[in-house]
């Protein structure tokens, strides 16, 4: 006898109960016509995930059980679906079989995230009792994401029976996490000898993007199947004489293909989950605006980008043509506003006051700030006036040092390499020319420049990146102290300036636009840190 189990790796929106509902349903009807016997959908997939406070609202729980009474009746085979459940005053991460127009059985989630982005201690109450399932003749267990990553839960589901564990999961992207999975779930397998079918979710929501990749390893922790990344797909996986039967692998991509993946479906579903029709972006010449360019259109195709270059007296001749370039290699629609004019006029404004101050370098900081205010101005003029929203152009190593200024370049609606370093910005750079050489190769080798005054370079007021995105990782993401980051030869004057910058600089970035998570911690939901401080750091 062989169970066939469809995997239903689906983009769900959050809220958009009817919406997953039907993407549950149509997951339904092609593993019907692929002979599936179960269908097996990502955690929370009804409701999707995560849904934040909105589980802190009795009417969406209400709303919930609804949709999910009316699905059971709709579906034309038997399905286990993620949902929410709500028993009297206790919230629950749940997941339920749903058979024969009706709910049979529901497994309460056991073990809470509340590390990284999530939060789930807030919302949900711990399930206790393992839950196994009989599906044509095969005694199946069910877990839900966090239940596989500490031992204790799967172990009590094979002992309560179960010969094949289903896991459902919204495991977000980040950096060398697919193999982190299944590295974690080997593990299980090695102290139950149970194999295990992972299904996870795909799709942007917010910050997070969730990369699919959903994958079945058999008893001996073997990888059987593998589905694709970044992709809706369903796929059948094949359980019979007590052993998963091998079966499709998607190729593994290069951690540049991956990125780019999660940051251009981040675009796509920010855009296209919220109702803009098409994005904006401030070209600079600069690496960074033309990294944002080339995904922007990846994501959302060129009739749905428009690009504007704002030079100022400092722009270089150099910077236009680079940008011209580029947007004759991608087609999109291109605009050129000059700002001198507008910065003559702020000078005449300002210069009554200004004086009352007293003396004033003939050229400063607040001058630099002025033209990337007044760009920012005239980007969400265009956002108002078209509908588009804007998308910053920053750096990670940029927020983390406040290179960047309040209402002028960090304006806009998201923030799509706001979680990418630098040195990595040139890597993927690098990677995109090799699928299509769009952005032009003078914009990659050419020093980097703010260009907000003559013959300016990022490094007349920071440490070389590679120093800077080394301090910035160490002490951010992997919580080192300064003391520790000086012994690893790092030099203590960069050392020094790089954590004052860090620290200083939080208020700027509680005021950024959200930004595609890609790494392990970015500024986000898995950094809060306080904007008043006075904690001295570690430095002996």
């Amino acid at each position: 006898m062989t169970l066939k189990i469809a995997v239903a790796q689906i983009n769900c929106t959050v809220g958009d109960l009817a919406g997953n509902a039907a993407r549950i349903l149509a997951a339904a009807a092609a593993a019907q016509r692929l002979g599936a016997d179960l269908l097996l959908t990502p955690e929370l997939a009804l409701c999707g995930y995560p849904p934040e406070d909105l589980l802190l609202r009795p009417d969406f729980h209400r709303a919930c059980a609804r949709e999910l009474t009316a699905l059971a009746e709709e579906l034309p085979l038997p399905a286990v679906v993620g949902h929410p459940e709500m028993r009297g005053l206790l919230r629950y991460n749940a997941a339920s079989l749903l058979r024969g127009g009706g709910i049979e059985a529901t497994y309460c989630k056991q073990r809470l995230p509340n590390s990284e982005v999530f939060d789930e201690e807030r919302y949900f109450a711990t399930g206790t009792e393992p839950c196994v399932l009989e599906i044509g003749g095969v005694r199946v267990g069910l877990a839900i994401c966090e239940d596989i990553w500490l031992p204790g839960t799967v172990e009590a589901t094979r002992a309560a029976g179960a010969e094949l564990l289903l896991a459902l999961n919204a495991s977000p992207f980040h950096m060398n996490k697919p193999a982190t999975r299944q590295a974690v779930l080997r593990e299980r397998i090695a102290g139950t000898g149970m194999p295990a079918i992972y299904c996870n979710l795909v799709g942007g929501q917010d910050e997070l993007v969730f990369d699919g990749g959903s994958f079945a390893l058999d008893a001996a922790g073997r990888l059987t199947h593998q589905l694709p990344a970044f992709a809706e797909a369903v796929t059948v996986v094949e359980f019979g004489d007590g052993h998963l039967l091998p079966g499709a692998q998607a190729p593994a991509q290069s951690i540049e293909a991956d990125v780019y993946a999660a940051l251009k479906l981040g675009v796509r579903d920010y855009l296209g989950k919220n109702g803009f029709p098409g994005a904006i972006i401030g070209l600079s010449g600069g690496i960074d605006s033309a990294l944002t360019l080339a995904i922007a259109v990846d994501a959302l195709g060129a009739d749905r980008v428009r690009a504007v270059m704002m030079p100022s007296p400092w722009t270089a001749q150099m910077s236009l043509a680079d940008s011209r370039e580029m947007i004759r290699r991608l087609g999109v629609q291109y605009d050129e506003i000059p700002i001198a004019g507008a910065m003559e006029q702020f000078a005449v404004l300002l210069a009554p006051t200004f004086a009352q101050l007293g003396p004033k370098p003939d050229w400063d900081t607040t001058d630099e700030n002025l033209q990337a205010r007044i760009r920012g101005m005239l980007l969400m003029a265009l956002s108002n006036r078209t509908g588009r929203i804007v998308l910053t152009t920053g750096n990670k190593s940029e927020m983390a040092v406040g290179y960047a200024t309040l209402y002028g370049d960090m304006a806009g609606g998201f923030a799509v390499i706001k979680d990418v370093f630098k040195t990595f910005v040139y890597r993927l750079a690098r990677w995109r020319n090799t699928l299509s050489e769009v952005i032009p190769d003078n914009i990659i080798t050419r020093a980097p420049s703010a260009e907000l005054k003559p013959d300016q370079t990022d490094q007349d007021s920071l440490p070389p990146y590679e120093v800077l995105d080394a301090i910035i990782e160490a002490y951010m993401e992997r919580d080192q102290s300064p003391r520790e980051i000086i012994a690893q030869g790092w030099p203590e004057a960069d050392v020094r300036r790089v954590v004052n910058l860090l620290k200083k600089n939080e208020y700027k970035r509680r005021q950024a636009p959200p930004g595609v998570r890609v790494s392990r911690r970015a500024f986000g939901k898995d950094w809060r840190y306080p904007i008043t401080s006075r904690y001295p750091d570690e430095w002996n």
